[in-house]
Protein backbone atom coordinates (compact mmCIF):
# COMPACT_ATOMS: atom_id res chain seq x y z
CA UNK A 1 0.00 0.00 0.00
CA UNK A 2 1.23 3.49 -0.90
CA UNK A 3 1.23 6.06 2.38
CA UNK A 4 0.43 9.39 1.43
CA UNK A 5 2.55 12.62 3.39
CA UNK A 6 0.20 15.10 5.88
CA UNK A 7 -0.77 17.73 3.84
CA UNK A 8 -2.24 20.91 5.05
CA UNK A 9 -4.64 23.07 3.03
CA UNK A 10 -6.82 25.95 4.10
CA UNK A 11 -10.51 25.71 3.79
CA UNK A 12 -13.25 23.53 5.08
CA UNK A 13 -13.10 19.25 4.95
CA UNK A 14 -15.08 17.88 1.88
CA UNK A 15 -16.14 14.63 3.53
CA UNK A 16 -18.17 13.14 6.50
CA UNK A 17 -21.24 15.45 8.10
CA UNK A 18 -18.73 15.98 11.29
CA UNK A 19 -15.39 16.57 10.64
CA UNK A 20 -13.81 16.64 13.57
CA UNK A 21 -14.39 13.60 16.43
CA UNK A 22 -14.25 14.59 20.25
CA UNK A 23 -13.59 11.65 22.19
CA UNK A 24 -12.99 11.03 25.94
CA UNK A 25 -12.41 14.03 28.15
CA UNK A 26 -13.37 16.54 25.13
CA UNK A 27 -9.79 14.98 22.88
CA UNK A 28 -10.48 15.95 19.26
CA UNK A 29 -9.77 12.91 17.01
CA UNK A 30 -9.26 12.35 13.26
CA UNK A 31 -12.10 11.12 11.23
CA UNK A 32 -12.13 8.47 8.33
CA UNK A 33 -13.31 8.64 4.92
CA UNK A 34 -12.84 6.17 2.02
CA UNK A 35 -11.82 8.95 -1.77
CA UNK A 36 -12.28 6.61 -4.52
CA UNK A 37 -11.30 7.05 -8.27
CA UNK A 38 -13.81 5.98 -10.45
CA UNK A 39 -12.21 3.87 -13.62
CA UNK A 40 -13.66 2.81 -16.75
CA UNK A 41 -10.38 0.23 -17.02
CA UNK A 42 -9.36 2.01 -20.31
CA UNK A 43 -7.73 5.03 -18.96
CA UNK A 44 -10.40 7.27 -18.38
CA UNK A 45 -11.45 8.96 -14.69
CA UNK A 46 -14.88 9.69 -13.56
CA UNK A 47 -14.94 13.43 -11.94
CA UNK A 48 -17.72 15.21 -10.67
CA UNK A 49 -18.24 18.86 -10.72
CA UNK A 50 -19.38 20.56 -7.26
CA UNK A 51 -22.16 22.69 -7.42
CA UNK A 52 -22.85 24.98 -5.61
CA UNK A 53 -24.86 23.49 -2.57
CA UNK A 54 -21.37 21.52 -2.00
CA UNK A 55 -19.82 21.97 1.28
CA UNK A 56 -17.18 23.30 -0.43
CA UNK A 57 -14.93 24.40 -3.14
CA UNK A 58 -17.61 24.63 -5.96
CA UNK A 59 -17.19 24.52 -9.26
CA UNK A 60 -14.38 22.64 -8.80
CA UNK A 61 -13.81 18.84 -10.05
CA UNK A 62 -13.21 16.15 -8.25
CA UNK A 63 -13.40 12.60 -7.18
CA UNK A 64 -15.90 10.82 -5.13
CA UNK A 65 -15.44 9.70 -1.18
CA UNK A 66 -17.75 9.47 1.63
CA UNK A 67 -17.51 8.62 5.49
CA UNK A 68 -16.76 5.33 6.89
CA UNK A 69 -19.87 4.92 8.97
CA UNK A 70 -19.23 2.74 11.99
CA UNK A 71 -19.02 -1.11 12.11
CA UNK A 72 -19.14 -0.58 8.34
CA UNK A 73 -15.82 -2.30 6.27
CA UNK A 74 -13.65 -0.21 3.63
CA UNK A 75 -15.26 -2.19 0.56
CA UNK A 76 -18.71 -1.84 2.26
CA UNK A 77 -18.69 1.64 2.66
CA UNK A 78 -16.96 2.36 -1.25
CA UNK A 79 -19.88 0.40 -2.50
CA UNK A 80 -22.11 2.66 -0.13
CA UNK A 81 -20.70 5.43 -1.38
CA UNK A 82 -20.07 4.69 -5.29
CA UNK A 83 -23.49 4.15 -5.61
CA UNK A 84 -25.30 6.86 -3.63
CA UNK A 85 -23.19 9.53 -5.65
CA UNK A 86 -22.99 7.81 -9.66
CA UNK A 87 -25.82 5.36 -9.32
CA UNK A 88 -23.30 2.59 -10.50
CA UNK A 89 -22.53 -0.42 -8.22
CA UNK A 90 -18.80 -0.95 -8.31
CA UNK A 91 -17.29 -3.82 -10.57
CA UNK A 92 -13.83 -3.82 -8.93
CA UNK A 93 -12.45 -2.26 -5.83
CA UNK A 94 -8.74 -1.95 -4.86
CA UNK A 95 -7.12 -0.26 -2.09
CA UNK A 96 -4.56 2.13 -3.35
CA UNK A 97 -3.13 4.18 -0.67
CA UNK A 98 -3.89 6.14 2.65
CA UNK A 99 -3.66 10.04 2.98
CA UNK A 100 -3.44 12.04 5.90
CA UNK A 101 -5.01 15.31 5.61
CA UNK A 102 -5.07 18.24 7.96
CA UNK A 103 -6.21 21.45 6.96
CA UNK A 104 -6.50 24.73 8.15
CA UNK A 105 -4.00 26.95 10.20
CA UNK A 106 -4.11 26.21 12.84
CA UNK A 107 -5.54 22.86 12.29
CA UNK A 108 -9.39 22.98 12.48
CA UNK A 109 -10.09 19.36 10.84
CA UNK A 110 -7.80 16.09 10.11
CA UNK A 111 -9.00 13.48 8.27
CA UNK A 112 -7.40 9.84 7.36
CA UNK A 113 -7.98 9.34 4.11
CA UNK A 114 -8.24 5.65 2.21
CA UNK A 115 -8.24 5.61 -1.12
CA UNK A 116 -9.77 3.11 -3.59
CA UNK A 117 -9.46 2.69 -7.18
CA UNK A 118 -13.07 1.87 -8.35
CA UNK A 119 -13.79 0.29 -11.68
CA UNK A 120 -17.41 0.94 -12.97
CA UNK A 121 -19.70 0.31 -15.95
CA UNK A 122 -18.77 3.69 -17.80
CA UNK A 123 -22.42 3.70 -19.66
CA UNK A 124 -24.13 3.15 -16.25
CA UNK A 125 -23.19 6.16 -14.31
CA UNK A 126 -25.57 9.22 -13.29
CA UNK A 127 -25.78 11.76 -11.01
CA UNK A 128 -27.05 10.59 -7.60
CA UNK A 129 -26.95 13.27 -5.47
CA UNK A 130 -27.83 16.62 -7.60
CA UNK A 131 -27.18 18.87 -4.19
CA UNK A 132 -23.53 18.17 -4.52
CA UNK A 133 -22.90 17.62 -7.65
CA UNK A 134 -23.78 18.88 -10.70
CA UNK A 135 -22.00 17.22 -13.82
CA UNK A 136 -20.15 14.25 -14.16
CA UNK A 137 -17.57 13.45 -17.14
CA UNK A 138 -15.15 10.87 -17.86
CA UNK A 139 -11.01 12.85 -18.23
CA UNK A 140 -8.25 11.08 -19.78
CA UNK A 141 -4.87 11.87 -17.84
CA UNK A 142 -3.61 14.58 -20.12
CA UNK A 143 -6.81 16.30 -19.96
CA UNK A 144 -7.86 16.77 -16.92
CA UNK A 145 -10.26 19.72 -16.16
CA UNK A 146 -9.98 22.81 -14.11
CA UNK A 147 -10.20 23.87 -11.46
CA UNK A 148 -9.71 20.90 -9.37
CA UNK A 149 -10.71 20.41 -5.82
CA UNK A 150 -7.30 21.27 -4.02
CA UNK A 151 -7.53 17.50 -2.16
CA UNK A 152 -8.02 15.88 -6.03
CA UNK A 153 -4.46 16.00 -7.39
CA UNK A 154 -2.83 13.99 -5.03
CA UNK A 155 -5.68 11.57 -4.82
CA UNK A 156 -5.33 11.38 -8.78
CA UNK A 157 -1.31 10.52 -8.48
CA UNK A 158 -1.74 7.88 -5.86
CA UNK A 159 -4.02 6.78 -8.81
CA UNK A 160 -1.52 6.85 -11.31
CA UNK A 161 0.92 5.40 -8.77
CA UNK A 162 -0.95 2.27 -8.03
CA UNK A 163 -4.27 0.63 -9.31
CA UNK A 164 -1.58 -1.22 -11.66
CA UNK A 165 -1.02 1.25 -14.12
CA UNK A 166 -4.47 1.91 -14.42
CA UNK A 167 -4.34 5.59 -15.04
CA UNK A 168 -1.06 5.70 -17.43
CA UNK A 169 -1.92 2.44 -19.14
CA UNK A 170 0.91 1.08 -18.24
CA UNK A 171 1.99 -2.30 -16.54
CA UNK A 172 3.74 -2.39 -12.99
CA UNK A 173 6.06 -5.07 -12.58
Amino acid sequence: MTVGDDVRVGGDVRVGDDVTVVGAKGAKRPTVSCVFVCHDGAGRVLLARRSAGARDEPGTWDCGAGALEFGESFERAVAREVYEEYGVRPLDIERIGVRNVLRGDPVDSHWVAVVFAVRVERDEVTIGEPHKFDALDWFAPHALPVPLHSQCGATLELFGMGARGRWLGRRQG
